[in-house]
């Protein structure tokens, strides 16, 4: 057949049909074509009969030449090239995909948008394969979050959009020879087909360029599983095509640019208990709903640590699942527990570890040692030894690796990589060093302690300017954000200091935090510091400081807990001590904390003689702070005790003395007093019946109360405001003020958003009826 016998349109033929029509006009027989093209006779015989749909633009190039075609030919044959043999795509297109992903559990978030990321059109309009730019995403997290089962699975649900084919690469990122890229290139273009003469003509300092070329024509997927680095996945990326590559790996491989990125963490609890009913039995898990929580919680709710626990209950049937559960209770046994045949959590772990650099590996089984569930730059710095941006080099190295997670800037380990750096911690330093590391942490978190806590101390304010630390304490906000943020970490080594004797410091800490505690008076630890503080001060012999702790210790117990007949025996032992030890101004105290005590418990008489006997005090002893609280006091009693007029005056009387008394009352003291005066006067003229000056005075205390940052304070006085607002018959408004209290969350005091709650469902009750 020639030319001119043909009657059919060529750009309608298959690449391999025309290609033979082409051959046999040139009077060509397939070795002759081979001979002149460099193409092997299996390549072009592959070609001819469709088995390979698409060859690479240099073996087009290479048949044109042999061929020996004009410009408008070789155009013809190329578009033929690149829409490939609909007819055979499916009986080419690579499916390489390994077993293990039928019992995918959970994560519908993530996979959703895995899947629309997978799915993603980069495309420009037209056919010219350089406008097209290939899809890179990554899938990183922490060892055992489930990364390569997330990712094949969503291979698996996208395979419409892959129709040259999806493959799946181990790149044995955690072994200790990884696969070279050489080696990756080479198993890819042998997967989708590429010759062996192609690849042997092109010889291995070619391959680069052949894997480009072929990958460029491709609507594929590419799986690079357990990447080790940006280094080992970089040359396997298509510059340019339809091609989609998804890398798995521990790191986050912040290196590689333009990646779209998904991030794991651990499974939700509802999903952790899913993923075990999978494995053992919906009957099974039934039986057993609350054993099984508990063990999704001990697993960490990490994916190989849950599979592992459904793979021991699974082959051992006679096992409760409470058995299971309780074994896994002891934290000190719970990783060498978590072993299913050749499955073990802790070797996961060890892959990442031994990868660390020293500095790294040193910060991460230290910390180990800190208390809390979370720690900052400062704590890391103390820890090794070293200055910040030593410090945060490794927490951006441990980041990196999916060995530390973070929030904001705070930085924690999952529950069990705690436990596997508490291993690492024994098998890797001398008992004798982790001791002193502890310690030293300790002892610095209790001297940052005091430093922060005397910002808010009369007479002591913000540190020296010439202070250098770990922590800047530059501002009373900074230092509060620190002391609540670390207040499991400093309240553990407070806790130790008093065990190993350490009382002066105990006494020190305590005493630090005396008007701090007005700032974060529901974070439910002060009567344990008060109270522990108190015995240190018994035991050094010093009874003022004795006495001055119980004080505080009342005070915490009557306004923390809301226990103010148990505050009184402690108010009774401090005066008692303050009057043998002759100290005026703990027995000051002493009195101001029991009028308080007998107002909440409604004795007003015992209220107002406790009262005046603490205003004597406090003045024959000149301590304005405390004069200013007793004034207070006397008119807080006034209006409890319904007297509106007497109250109104002796709120303003007080508020006279805190003008007078200007910048000699500690900035936050005085604020604090300021918002109670705004409230108090609010509420006496809500009394007689002024609601418009009334309201408009507790608004101006909820406002300061916000500017000061208080959300305990504020909440008081948004259910004073709601209140006061709903016998107005302003209903919106109140409503709108108990919202805003909820809204506070747990910053707020617990009761007043009980109450707020309270308040709401009437008012949307009474609303509801009115309607009716």
């Amino acid at each position: 057949m020639n030319d001119g016998d043909m009657k059919m349109n060529r750009e309608e033929l298959a690449f391999g049909v025309l290609l033979r029509h082409l051959r046999l006009n040139a009077d060509m027989t397939v070795k002759d074509l081979a001979e002149a093209s460099g193409v092997s006779v299996r390549g072009i015989g592959d070609l001819e009969r469709g088995r390979r749909a698409e060859p690479q633009r240099r073996t087009v190039a290479a048949l044109a030449s042999g061929l020996r075609l004009d410009e408008r030919r070789c155009d013809e044959l190329l578009a033929a090239a690149r829409r490939g043999s609909p007819g055979s795509r499916d009986s080419v297109a690579v499916r390489t995909f390994p077993r293990g992903i039928d019992d995918f559990v959970g994560r519908e978030e993530e996979l959703a948008s895995l899947i629309t990321l997978l799915s993603e059109r980069t495309d420009s309009a037209g056919t010219n394969l350089e406008r097209h730019r290939p899809v890179l995403v990554t899938v990183s997290g922490p060892p055992g979050t489930g990364k390569t089962t997330l990712a094949l699975h969503a291979a698996q649900e996208s395979a419409n959009s892959f129709p040259d084919g999806r493959m799946v690469l181990d790149l044995r990122g955690m072994d200790d020879t990884p696969a070279s890229t050489a080696e990756l290139m080479l198993s890819i273009c042998k997967a989708f087909g590429v010759a062996d003469q192609e690849l042997a003509t092109a010889g291995p300092e070619g391959h680069s360029a052949l894997y480009r070329d072929f990958l460029s024509n491709k609507r594929c997927l590419l799986v690079l599983d357990n990447a080790r680095d940006e280094a080992q996945v970089r040359e396997l990326l298509p510059a340019h095509g339809r091609a989609v590559v998804m890398v798995t790996s521990r790191r986050m491989l912040t290196g590689l640019h333009g990646a779209r990125r998904l991030v794991l963490g651990e499974l939700a609890p509802c999903e952790a208990v899913a993923f075990l009913t999978a494995m053992i039995g919906t009957r099974r898990a039934s039986a057993e709903s609350s054993a099984l929580e508990d063990l999704a919680r001990q697993c960490g709710y990490l994916p190989l640590a849950l599979r592992v626990a459904g793979s021991w209950l699974a082959t051992r049937t006679s096992w409760t699942v409470r058995r299971l559960a309780e074994r896994l209770a002891v934290v000190e046994r719970r990783l060498d527990a978590l072993v299913a045949g050749d499955m073990r959590v802790s070797s996961a772990f060890d892959l990442s570890y031994h990868q660390l650099t020293p500095d790294a590996a040193r910060l991460f089984r230290r910390l180990a040692l800190v208390p809390g569930p979370d720690a900052g730059p400062a704590c890391a710095a103390r820890l090794i030894g070293q200055d910040l941006p030593s410090a945060e080099a490794a927490l951006g190295e441990l980041i990196e690796t999916g060995l530390l997670g973070t929030h904001g800037n705070r930085f924690k380990l999952h529950d069990l990589l705690r436990l596997y750096a508490h291993v690492r911690l024994e098998a890797d330093e001398e008992p004798g060093e982790v001791e002193k590391v502890r310690d030293d942490l300790y002892r610095w978190l209790l001297e940052t302690t005091v430093v922060a806590g005397r910002w808010f101390e009369p007479d002591h304010g913000g540190p020296p300017s010439d202070l250098r630390g770990l922590v800047d304490l530059s501002s009373a906000d900074k230092a509060r954000d620190w002391l609540q943020t670390q207040g499991v970490n400093w309240l553990t080594a407070l806790r130790a200091a008093a065990e190993a004797g350490d009382h002066a410091l105990v006494v020190d800490v305590a005493e630090s935090l005396h008007w701090f505690s007005d700032q974060w008076i529901f974070w439910g630890h002060w009567p344990e510091v008060f109270g522990t503080a108190a015995r240190s001060a018994k035991t050094l012999g010093d009874a003022v400081m004795e006495a001055t702790q119980l004080n505080y210790c009342a005070w915490a117990v009557l306004i923390c807990e809301s226990r103010p007949a148990a505050s009184l025996p402690l108010s009774a032992r401090a005066l008692s001590i303050a009057l043998k030890a002759g100290d005026a101004a703990q027995q000051a105290w002493a009195h101001y904390y029991r009028a308080w005590a007998c107002r909440n418990l409604n004795q007003p008489g015992e209220a107002a003689r406790h009262c005046d006997h603490a205003a004597d005090l406090f003045a024959s002893t000149g301590d304005l702070h405390g004069s200013l609280q007793a004034h207070h006091a006397r008119s807080v009693n006034l209006l409890e005790d319904g007297d509106a007029e007497a109250a109104l005056a002796s709120y303003q009387r007080t508020h006279a003395f805190l003008d007078e008394a200007g910048a000699l009352v500690e900035p936050h003291i005085a604020t604090t007093t300021r918002i109670g005066i705004l409230s108090g006067t609010g509420r006496s003229l809500a009394l007689l019946g002024r609601w418009d000056e009334a309201v408009r005075s507790v608004q101006d205390a909820v406002r300061v109360s916000h500017d000061l940052g208080n959300a305990s304070v504020m909440s008081v006085h948004l259910v004073h405001l709601g209140r006061m607002l709903a016998d107005a018959g302003r209903v919106t408004e109140a409503r709108e003020a108990f919202l805003t209290c909820i809204e506070l969350g747990s910053d707020a005091d617990p009761r007043r958003v009980e109450e707020s709650h309270a308040q709401v469902a009437q008012l949307d009750s009474a609303g509801n009826a009115s309607v009716l």
